[in-house]
């Protein structure tokens, strides 16, 4: 048998070994719970900018107006196509990429022969302009780096309901933006426009709703509304309105210019674009509660800019020094 003081040797290894073992077991411990905390707090702040009081991630119209399109994330996942950010703000609508981006591409658009008392002859025409529409606009979206869907399109011969209004109703065309949708009467815009025979007259009037189309998409549709919704009184919210109506005139011009020598149009097509232009503005000496499309000059000037500078920029409404333009 071993003596005492071999005994007590032993037993003092044994107690060191211990606290030795206790040691590195607590130092492992504590940085295994330094590590699930980190992890904790990049998972919890990594994305995002601060929540308001609903959670939703705060947007700010700072710096260059883009914002992102959802919260609670920095990057796509790995792996993932990354999808561009829609602009927002008050620099959607005076500073938009797309003002940047040139002149529209000319390109054929031949529309077919049109017999304005059949409605399909309507419908088969508005369709092939549409389709012109949606590949001018899907190019020059992707110029600007902004994600760009083509509108739905609604041409009825049967009364319905969209989210914005029923219909038939006192517009014979119109878009909602809450379907992302041109709504057209092939019936009703013919009665609408007494039964004008030349069809650039229907292009005209589908490229001006392709047009509201263009402005939601391009992430100012959502700031003008915001804005015009703050306004006190007719005569404040109409002056937004004008310049949004006013822009769509534009960028119909501008479309229709880009496209003269594929559809063809002729230079007494564009003396009807004017002349129409001019007809459905707002009426001379009305009421200010109806001053909603601009003056008959203005409505003939911005048309007249798209058709020549065939450009976004040249539609830029929102940041024209000359208030009596946007009148």
């Amino acid at each position: 048998m071993p003596d005492s003081g071999e005994a007590a040797a032993a037993e003092r290894a044994r107690r060191t070994d211990r606290r030795v073992f206790t040691m590195v077991t607590g130092l492992l411990v504590a940085l295994l719970a330094l590590t699930l905390l980190s992890w904790t707090t990049v998972e919890e702040t990594g994305g995002g900018g601060a929540a308001d009081a609903s959670g939703a991630p705060s947007v700010s119209d700072g710096g260059s107006g883009w914002q992102p399109s959802g919260g609670g994330r920095s990057g796509p996942l790995p792996g993932a196509a990354e999808v561009p950010d829609r602009p927002a703000g008050h620099a959607a609508l005076v500073a938009n990429p797309l003002y940047g981006t040139g002149r529209l591409s000319p390109r054929p658009c031949p529309a077919p022969e049109l017999d304005v008392d059949e409605p399909e002859s309507m419908e088969a025409f508005l369709h092939s302009v549409a389709d012109c529409l949606d590949d001018a606009w899907e190019t020059q979206f992707a110029r600007a780096g902004i994600p760009f869907t083509p509108p739905r399109r609604v041409f009825w011969d049967e009364p319905g309901v969209s989210p914005c209004r029923s219909y038939p109703s006192q517009a014979g065309a119109f878009y909602c933006r809450a379907s992302a949708s041109i709504y057209i009467g092939v019936a009703d815009v013919v009665d609408k426009w007494n039964g004008a025979r030349n069809g650039v007259v229907y292009a005209s009037l589908l490229a001006h709703e392709y047009g509201h189309h263009v402005q939601g998409e391009s992430g100012l549709l959502e700031y003008y509304h915001e804005q015009r919704d703050l306004e006190q009184g007719h005569a404040a919210r109409n002056g937004w309105t004008r310049r949004g109506e006013l822009q769509a005139n534009c960028l119909a011009g501008a479309f229709l210019g880009s496209v003269r020598v594929g559809y063809p149009l002729t230079d007494d097509d564009l003396d009807t674009l004017l002349t129409d232009a001019e007809a459905t503005a707002d009426r001379e000496g009305g009421p200010e509660s109806e001053r909603t499309h601009g003056s008959a000059e203005n409505s003939v000037h911005w048309m007249l800019t798209g058709w020549e500078e065939q450009t976004p920029g040249a539609c830029n409404t929102w940041a024209v020094d000359d208030l009596s333009l946007v009148d």
